[in-house]
């Protein structure tokens, strides 16, 4: 297996995954999406609640709130020893708000118990309370699972494809190809049509160019083993972290099935 950073930043990644399979790749996508924990509001203690929003529309809100996760100190509820899932400091966060009109609420108004857990974002509005509306709440926020609910969803917009290849071969130069790529990667030069090196993961695999060429010089495929992977974190994990986190995720359910079949 090879992997090629092409760009990485804390919020989103793009990188080249080689000589694996499809299945692999697509685990390695899914643990993104729905296996790697993530701390979300599952609880809110509303004590005083005189803005426009209803109750519930206030909790929904609160629980699509990404929260700076550590997955080193916090652990799902379901699988705390702790206190067996009754709710204790290694598998529950506890974070306050309180305020009085007239203002918008933001997410940087939430108080957490644990100064490591923060709203990812600090400016995703809340409510606006006007004068004489007040809003005071506790919220209680569990590791989960975003199989099990959106708001426990790390990875966004998380996806592959498979890297083109190009072959042109007697090329006469007429330029319907350039024409009719989406992409706008086909240059000519005196031999006739080329893609760069650079412009080839560009490719959509729509195969357009191949079909307007009238003397099939163009022929569009791909690699079966290597993928384009691009992803995006909520906020959650950085986007390197959340890849590292999937990998780790997918090894242990690995090992786990290993450990299953050696008892036979």
């Amino acid at each position: 297996m090879e992997v090629d950073i092409l760009e990485l930043s804390d919020r989103s990644a793009k990188f080249v995954l080689s000589n694996v399979s499809t299945s692999f790749a697509n685990g390695i996508r899914r643990a993104m999406i729905a296996d790697v924990p993530t701390l979300a509001i599952e609880y809110v203690n509303l004590y005083d609640n005189t803005s426009v929003l209803y109750d519930e529309q206030l909790a929904l809100r609160l629980s699509l709130i990404p929260l700076v996760t550590d997955v080193e100190t916090y652990v799902p509820q379901a699988e705390c020893d702790v206190c067996g899932g009754e709710g204790c400091p290694a598998c529950e966060v506890s974070l306050t708000l309180s305020a009085e009109g007239p203002c918008t609420v933001y997410s940087r108004d939430l108080i957490s118990s644990d100064p490591k857990i923060q709203p990812a974002d600090l400016n995703i509005p809340i409510v606006e309370l006007k004068k004489g509306q007040k809003l005071v709440l506790e919220a209680l926020a569990h590791m989960g699972y975003g199989r099990d609910s959106v708001k426990w969803q790390a990875g966004i917009a998380c996806g592959y494809k498979n890297v083109p290849v190009i072959t042109i071969e007697n090329c006469d130069a007429c330029g319907h190809c350039a024409a009719e790529c989406p992409k706008g990667i086909i240059r000519f030069e005196e031999s006739g049509a080329r893609v760069s090196d650079e412009d080839i993961l560009k490719c959509s695999l729509c195969k357009l160019c191949e079909q307007v060429c009238d003397i099939h010089a163009i022929n569009i495929s791909f690699d079966e083993n290597a993928f384009v992977f691009t992803m995006e974190s909520d906020g959650s994990y950085t986007a390197k972290d959340l890849a590292l986190n999937a990998a780790d995720v997918v090894k242990g359910k690995a090992e786990e099935l290993l450990s299953i079949l050696d008892q036979f």
